[in-house]
C-alpha cells in the first residue's frame, strides 16, 4: 500500500467532528463532472453531501448524481440538492465515498454500525473506486478492536439465528453476541429490536481483543448460516483511505494491486 501526508497543520488542534470534515472535503475533491457516485452513511459521509451539495449549487460541479446507502442518505442528498438513482438504474458507479467505523492495516473495514452495512455493500461493491474517510482514531491493529460488528439478519427466528452466529466463535476468548435493541414506542415494552432500512434485525457482535483469526473463512462462515443476509466486515474492497491526523495532515492510503 502506498501512502502519503498532505497539508500542512492548521493552528490549533482540531476536533474529531472537524477532523472528518477534512477528510470528506479531500475525498471530494476525486469527484469529476459526470460522475455517478455511491453516497456513504453516517456523520463523516454527511460532509462530503454537504460539500457536494455546495459544488453542484455554485456550478463548479456539474452533471454528477449519486446512488444513496441509506433513507438517512437519501433525505440529506435531496435536502442539499444532489440528484439521486436507483442502483438498477445508475450504470456505472464510478467513486463511492464512505466512512467507517474501523480500519484495520491491510484496508479491510468494519462498517454498519449505524444500520446500513447491507446497502452499503451492495452499492459500495458495485463502483470502479471506493474511497473511505475517516478520522485516525478510527485505524486499529485488528477488525473488532473498539465496538460491534454488526450482522444483519432477517427478523424470522433471529433469535435461532443469534444462537448460530454464537456457535461460528465457540472458543473465541471473550466473545460476545445480542441482538440490537432500542427504546420501545409500545405502551408497557422497555426495548425492541432495531429494525434496518430493508426491515432485518441487526446482531451485534463484540470481541474482547478483535477478531483473531482468517477474516474470509470467517466471514464466509457467516454468510453460510441461513438467516442471516450480510455481515459488516468489508474485505478487500476499500481502494483508498482518506485519513485526517490529529496535528491536521491529511494521509491518503492506497491499496496495491
Amino acid at each position: 500500500m502506498g501512502s502519503a501526508a498532505t497539508s500542512p497543520p492548521p493552528s490549533g488542534k482540531l476536533t474529531q467532528e472537524e477532523l472528518k470534515r477534512v477528510a470528506a472535503h479531500r475525498a471530494v475533491e476525486l469527484v469529476e463532472t459526470g460522475m455517478t457516485l455511491g453516497l456513504g452513511t453516517g456523520s463523516t459521509a454527511a460532509h462530503a453531501l454537504d460539500r457536494l451539495g455546495e459544488l453542484l449549487v455554485s456550478g463548479a460541479l456539474a452533471g454528477v448524481a449519486g446512488v444513496p446507502t441509506s433513507l438517512k442518505t437519501e433525505a440529506h442528498a435531496t435536502r442539499v440538492g444532489i440528484p439521486l438513482l436507483e442502483l438498477a438504474g445508475a450504470g456505472r458507479i464510478h467513486l463511492s465515498i464512505d466512512g467507517a467505523d474501523e480500519v484495520d492495516p491491510d484496508l479491510n473495514l468494519v462498517k454498519g454500525r449505524g444500520g446500513s452495512l447491507l446497502r452499503e455493500k451492495m452499492i459500495e461493491g458495485s463502483g470502479d473506486r471506493f474511497v473511505v474517510i475517516v478520522d485516525e482514531s478510527k485505524l486499529v491493529p485488528r477488525l473488532g478492536c473498539t465496538g460491534a460488528v454488526p450482522v444483519e439478519v432477517v427478523p424470522f427466528g433471529a433469535v435461532h439465528t443469534l444462537g448460530l452466529v454464537r456457535k461460528v466463535f465457540d472458543g473465541f476468548p471473550g466473545f460476545s453476541a445480542r441482538l440490537r435493541t432500542v427504546p420501545a414506542k409500545a405502551a408497557g415494552a422497555e426495548e425492541a429490536p432495531f429494525v434496518t432500512d430493508n426491515g432485518n434485525y441487526i446482531v451485534e457482535m463484540f470481541f474482547e481483543d478483535g477478531i483473531r483469526g482468517d477474516l474470509r473463512d470467517i466471514s464466509d462462515r457467516l454468510l453460510r448460516i441461513t438467516g442471516v443476509v450480510e455481515h459488516g466486515m468489508f474485505l478487500g474492497m476499500a481502494t483508498t483511505v482518506i485519513v485526517a491526523k490529529k496535528d491536521g495532515t491529511v494521509e491518503i492510503i492506497n491499496k496495491e494491486n
